[in-house]
């Protein structure tokens, strides 16, 4: 009498199919969680950006008694390498407008909107727009809605 063999052992094609599944469902998890950070990074980026451009906007009012009217003064006037631009764009700067009576600007109003939707700055005491010097763009509002925007007067 001859023996019947059984046929080799492997995987079943129900199987594989849900080993695939599991492993799209995790992968999906992860990148939703790296989108997260990637958020956050981009947030804190601004965040820290801003924190320069108000130390060189300070050493330029301590050098010519007013703040400019633009952020490009203070590249050419050496206090920057370079304007710093949002880190989700190639070329979208940061808001910024020179604040004062005529073409002296006293005061500026400083900002970047946030991607965090949870972040604390939702309830932050946001600046008022002020009247901008000559030659500087209008300033903006500092309302938290419908984005989070964090913003700075000296």
């Amino acid at each position: 009498m001859m023996k019947t063999r059984k046929s080799e052992s492997g995987f079943t094609l129900v199987e594989l199919l849900v080993v695939i599944a599991i492993i799209g469902i995790l992968s999906s998890i992860v990148l939703a969680s790296l989108n997260s950070a990637r958020a956050k990074a981009r947030d804190a980026k601004r965040v820290g950006d801003l924190g320069s451009v108000r130390t060189a906007l300070t050493l330029y009012f301590d050098t010519n008694k007013q703040y400019p009217t633009a952020l490009s003064g203070l590249v050419t006037g050496g206090f920057l390498a370079a304007v710093p631009v949002d880190p989700s764009s190639t070329s979208t700067p940061y808001m910024y407008a020179g604040l004062g009576t005529g073409s002296t600007c006293d005061s500026y109003h400083l900002g970047a909107t946030l991607e965090g939707a949870n972040d604390s700055l939702a309830s932050d005491a946001d600046a008022s727009a002020g009247t901008a010097c000559t030659g500087s763009g209008a300033d903006f509002s500092g309302a938290d809605t419908p984005t989070l925007i964090v913003d700075y007067k000296p």
